[in-house]
């Protein structure tokens, strides 16, 4: 049976909703998918109706933006009775990485080299957080305190680490490896592809109807299709961040990310236009309807046809 994207949206907010599902989560898939472009700012009564599809009711809208809030990722601002949120200056920088690397093409190119870091000895804490920070870089731990990663240029690294004492500065390397079966060595000591591989399998079973739904219909309702598209985007980055992001000679034969990577591209370039109308109407800061797009949106996935406003 041929089933409409306005049934997909519904199944899939459905199995998404007998799911643990964190608001703020949610939230932060809201804010950096869809209300940054807009101008980054929206009214709390706004942002609840927005959450309402997806099982956020208004209490735990409240309490997650509040979390957020108390984190560092949004501010807020009052207008007599009203609320409105937006993101902090340290939330839009970890957004601009984060939409690169969500939004962004691969890059195909790799020389064969590698960047190693190692931590000096410093207190755990600051141990646990520069780790932190090199993971979700997408390096892998290849023994303890000892990061690798194809090829990641210092410039791009080192602004995540934040400033540190200069007998705790991360060590730099770059490397060239001479056996041929080190780099395999090396990405079985450092990333677990094996349960990412399975994560990405998981979301083209999950999102392979809305696909065919799509392929087969001109008519695109905008609540499903905005429903179809935060769903989608809140899966692919949860996936997508902690994916090293691996030049393809060192991926395994088939990988599923390449496959998952090409459907969240063709899924989201046919709702976004239809899926905007309903931000349109839905969505409004404490001055009033929010901003068009701003036009760097069109250079997500490759590029972007905007709506007309």
């Amino acid at each position: 049976m041929k089933k409409n994207l306005q049934t997909v949206a519904a199944d899939l907010a459905r199995l998404r909703s007998q799911q643990p599902l964190r608001g703020g989560s949610l939230i932060v898939t809201l804010f950096g998918d869809a209300i940054l472009p807009r101008g980054g700012a929206i009214s709390l009564l706004s942002l609840i109706a927005l959450a309402a599809p997806f099982g956020l009711n208004e209490r735990l809208v409240r309490t997650a933006t509040a979390r957020l809030v108390h984190e560092g990722w949004l501010r807020s601002r009052r207008l007599r009775k009203r609320s409105e949120y937006q993101l902090s200056a340290p939330g839009r920088e970890r957004f601009a990485e984060a939409t690169q690397r969500i939004y962004g093409r691969p890059n195909g190119a790799w020389s064969g080299r590698w960047t190693l870091v190692a931590l000096p000895s410093m207190p755990s804490a600051q141990r646990r957080k520069l780790k932190k920070d090199l993971l979700w870089a997408g390096f892998g731990e290849i023994a303890p305190g000892t990061f690798a990663h194809p090829e990641v240029a210092q410039q791009h690294v080192k602004p995540m680490l934040g400033a540190v004492p200069d007998k705790a500065r991360p060590l730099f390397f770059d490397a060239q490896f001479n056996d041929d079966d080190t780099p395999e060595r090396l990405i079985k000591l450092g990333w677990d592809l094996e349960d990412l591989g399975r994560g990405y399998q998981r979301f083209v079973s999950r999102f392979a109807p809305a696909q065919t739904a799509l392929q087969q219909s001109g008519f695109i309702p905008a609540e499903a299709a905005f429903v179809v598209r935060t769903l989608l985007i809140h899966e692919y980055r949860r996936l997508h961040l902690r994916d090293p992001m691996l030049p393809a000679r060192l991926l395994p034969a088939d990988w599923p990310g390449t496959l998952a990577a090409e459907m969240c591209r063709d899924i989201y370039s046919r709702i976004f236009a239809s899926s905007e109308k309903h931000l349109s109407a839905t969505a409004f800061d404490l001055e009033g309807p929010l901003p068009p797009p701003d036009r760097s949106v069109e250079q997500r996935f490759g590029g972007l046809r905007l709506p007309k406003q």
